[in-house]
């Protein structure tokens, strides 16, 4: 398809290191329109942050994001959450999986700023009318 919106950012984001200093992360935040519901993260780590090397990809609900701008959200895997850093706005974002845990910071304004322009992109409501189901469930039986 061709026209389908799409928003990215790239943020450093700050690794939470317990009894350390914590670590610069840049990250890739993607939106498309044709998935509305979803934001994916490219994590940069390691040395090959230009070749898609050393790239961790996350999905995470758009909607979890936008809650957690004012309130601690999620549960299990991730959880969402506004904090203060020194004197600076963030939130955090907390990830497990079986190979290990992270604690992101991440500027409250940056993330605002992004997720005004998926909602621009993509207004609350309109979610259903970016997808074509009967062209999804065709897949799935297809597939």
């Amino acid at each position: 398809m061709t026209g389908i919106a799409t928003v990215r950012a790239e943020l450093e984001l700050r690794l939470v290191v317990p009894g350390g200093p914590s670590l610069p992360v840049l990250a890739d935040l993607r939106y498309v329109a044709d998935d509305p519901w979803a934001v994916r993260v490219a994590f940069q780590v390691g040395q090959g942050q230009s070749d898609g090397d050393g790239v961790i990809e996350w999905m995470f609900a758009r909607q979890l994001l936008t809650e957690g701008i004012s309130a601690t959200v999620g549960e299990g895997d991730v959880r969402v959450w506004p904090a203060m850093s020194g004197r600076e706005r963030v939130i955090n974002l907390a990830m497990a999986s079986p190979s290990g845990s992270a604690l992101f910071e991440i500027d409250r304004d940056a993330l605002v700023e992004f997720l005004q322009q998926t909602y621009l992109a993509v207004p609350t409501g309109a979610e259903d009318e970016m997808v074509d189901l009967d062209a999804e469930l065709a897949l799935l039986i297809e597939g």
